[in-house]
Order: C-alpha cells, then structure tokens, then sequence
C-alpha cells in the first residue's frame, strides 16, 4: 500500500486514515522511525506486556532473577564471540 502526505512547515505529517488502519494505531501508540538510505520505515512500537507470557519458559527457569538471566546471557554470548 502506498499513501501520501505533506510535512508541515512546523515539521509535522498527519498520517493517512489507510496507514492508521493498517497499522491499527490508537491514540497515545509509538511509532519507531529508522531512515535507511534515504528512505523512513515507520512502525508501530509493541507494548510490551502484550507479549507477556508469549514464550514458553521452562519449569525449572521459572522465577530467576532478572539480573541472572542477563549475567548468563551476557556470559553465553562473551563465549561465542572467543
């Protein structure tokens, strides 16, 4: 899909009714902009806490702490890099 819009001299795009479907932004969503060249992509950003419960954790990994999941995972990946 293709759509159109103009910028503002204040810098500002409404952004077309078609995108705003599309992407099913609500009032108050994010959106992520990365340039590519001279190209934007522009995405909605996740809210996070939708994706809760989305992967599957092992009983046994269940409740470690957060700063250990990040010591283990920060050490994994220090040893693939050797």
């Amino acid at each position: 899909m293709d759509a159109r819009a103009k910028v503002t001299s204040k810098g500002q795009v409404t952004i077309p009714k078609s995108v705003r479907e599309a992407l099913e932004l609500q009032d108050g969503d994010e959106l992520l902009f990365r340039v590519e060249r001279r190209r934007a992509l522009v995405a909605k950003t996740p809210d996070f806490l939708d994706l809760a419960g989305a992967v599957p954790v092992p009983i046994a990994k269940r409740g470690t702490p957060w700063d250990e999941v990040l010591r283990r995972t920060r050490g994994e990946r220090a040893g693939r890099r050797r």
